[in-house]
């Protein structure tokens, strides 16, 4: 066993032996079945602390020649798989991990790439004698040299493949440096049996072309069947939460939210693990990595960023393109490029069948809050620290109050909190009522006894009449003590017509299996006076 060629189990047991080790071996299930074909080249991305270098160790000790792993994968899912021993130990496996490499020689991006195929071709040489000439120094010739006489194809693992352009980002020159060291060393070469590239960043593009175009590449944004595996699956967090009696919906609250089409919640792996270990539910993830990193993106000045943050910050979504990006940190024309980076970040989350962006969950949404400071974010500021104050004079039913708090949030010169109608009243309500979130589940147009028709959600009651959607409703989370609500809002109309239209439509019916105590909120705006008024009732479910 080497450094890098053919590391062994040692790495992948440390992490089997873990205090909490959740199973992810089915993905070498999947990366079985492009092994030694023309879909042999795999790029999947995702956050930092989202578990790349544990799969990277796990696919080591599995394919790597010179060790037996059945011991060690018995207990796990792959092992129940027809075709587990198939592959198992059977390869060559070349591990890199560019960070450290790049550690070394951190002044040059050339020296690196020259010490990193030194490393390489010495141990080659020792566990392939007499094969390689001792003049050749690069690393993709000297493979050429070895399966021409052996026939054995390898195995790459490729671990922080974009730490380059991710520490060298004002480099371009370095950067394709890099790119084409990778791409001689890979591509069309039939020494590569299997390539598996992990990073944060999916792969550069020059204009609209991948530099390293034989890869199927996998991300935040398109992960497809890889989607598992980005981080822990909600039944794999409800197992935990039973096997160590944490609390399940305070866990959803914190670390759930990122999302894909066969795998709607994927929670952050790390701060499960450490929130169960440390008994404690906080912001871990966060932790690794100031929150100036985010604060430099979301102050870029691009044209209606500032306003898309606001709207997130309250609970909502926003459109993005996610295709222009061009995957590194500097290049951004729109602020599309700066949202679809901090998809790839792990600091918002992208919802790939309406393609729009949103905020995860309580542990980014603290992270955003953090972040936004400085001269033009005291606007938005000032919302959220009246938010509490808001909060407990819905819940002491103080309509005098409360409209007064709402309007001075209203008096702050965000332009997304400018009104025109009721979609950008809902904003801004939904932005002064920001420390809901900590107590409740928060849902904008809320549902009330639906069908689908004429390819939207038509909502009815038992007798036909139409009853649609309630604009903002807050559920209390499971341990919380505070009263239901129902916000309805009205525009240039009357508070007491909110509070009517959620009695006609029978909004309430929604809640039905809600027992606690109801609170019904009416808010109108009226744009002569440019003031809010409040209707609140308590309603007995």
């Amino acid at each position: 066993m080497g450094v890098y060629l053919n590391p062994g189990n040692d790495n992948f047991e440390m992490t089997c032996h873990s205090e909490i080790y959740v199973d992810k071996t089915e993905l070498i299930k999947e990366t079985n079945k492009m092994i030694d074909t023309q879909q042999r080249f795999i790029c999947i991305s995702r956050p930092r602390r989202f578990g790349k270098t544990i799969a990277a160790y796990m696919l080591a000790a599995y394919y790597g020649k010179d060790c037996d792993s059945s011991e060690l994968f018995a207990p796990y899912k792959i092992a129940k798989d027809q075709d587990y021993r198939k592959y198992m130990n059977k390869y060559n496996v070349i591990v890199l991990n560019i960070q450290n490499f790049l550690s070394v020689m951190e002044y040059s991006v050339e020296d690196m790439i020259v010490f990193l195929q030194a490393e390489v071709i010495e141990e080659l040489s020792e566990s392939f004698p007499g094969i390689i000439p001792e003049h050749i120094k690069n690393l993709g010739v000297a493979l050429d040299k070895l399966y021409s006489k052996t026939k054995e194809g390898f195995i790459f693992i490729i671990d922080e493949w974009d730490c380059i352009l991710r520490d060298r980002q004002y480099n371009e020159n370095d950067q394709k440096k890099y790119l084409e060291f990778i791409r001689n060393l890979l591509k069309d070469k039939a020494y590569v049996s299997l390539a598996y590239m992990t990073g944060i960043l999916p792969i550069k593009k020059y204009g609209t072309h991948s530099a390293l175009n034989m890869f199927d590449e996998y991300s935040m944004t398109n992960a497809d069947k890889y989607a598992e595996f980005i981080g822990f699956t909600e039944p794999e967090v409800k197992s935990l939460c039973e096997e160590y009696a944490v609390d399940f919906d305070t866990m959803k609250n914190w670390y759930d939210g990122y999302t894909f089409p066969d795998v709607p919640h994927i929670y952050n792996p790390k701060s499960v693990v450490d929130s169960i270990r440390r008994k404690k539910i906080a912001s871990y993830w966060t932790q690794t990595e100031t929150y100036e990193a985010l604060k430099i993106y979301i102050d870029l000045n691009y044209d209606g960023l500032k306003d898309a943050i606001v709207e997130m910050l309250a609970g909502g979504k926003v459109k993005i393109r996610p295709d222009r990006f061009q995957n590194d940190m500097t290049t951004f024309s729109s602020k599309d490029d700066v949202m679809t980076l901090l998809v790839h970040l792990g600091y918002l989350a992208y919802d790939r069948e309406c393609s729009s962006v949103f905020i995860p969950n309580a542990e980014i949404r603290g992270e955003f809050c953090n972040a936004i400071e400085g001269e033009h974010w005291k606007d938005v500021v000032a919302a959220l620290e009246k938010s509490e104050r808001l909060l407990q004079a819905t819940w002491e039913e103080d309509r005098e109050k409360v409209a007064k708090l709402l309007d001075e949030a209203h008096s702050e010169n965000t332009s997304i909190l400018t009104y025109n109608d009721e979609n950008s009243l809902s904003c801004v309500i939904s932005l002064a009522y920001y420390n809901a979130m900590k107590e409740y589940t928060k849902i904008r147009e809320y549902p009330t006894g639906c069908k689908t028709s004429g390819g939207r959600l038509s909502c009815t009651d038992r007798s036909g009449t139409e009853t649609g959607f309630a604009d903002i409703v807050y559920i209390p989370r499971k341990h919380s003590d505070k009263p239901a609500m129902i916000i309805e809002l009205k525009y240039d109309q009357s508070a007491e017509g909110a509070i009517a239209q959620i009695k006609d439509k029978k909004y309430v019916e929604s809640l039905k299996e809600y027992h606690g105590n109801l609170l019904l909120v009416g808010i109108n705006y009226d744009k002569t006076s440019k003031k809010h008024t409040c209707v609140i009732e308590k309603w007995r479910m």
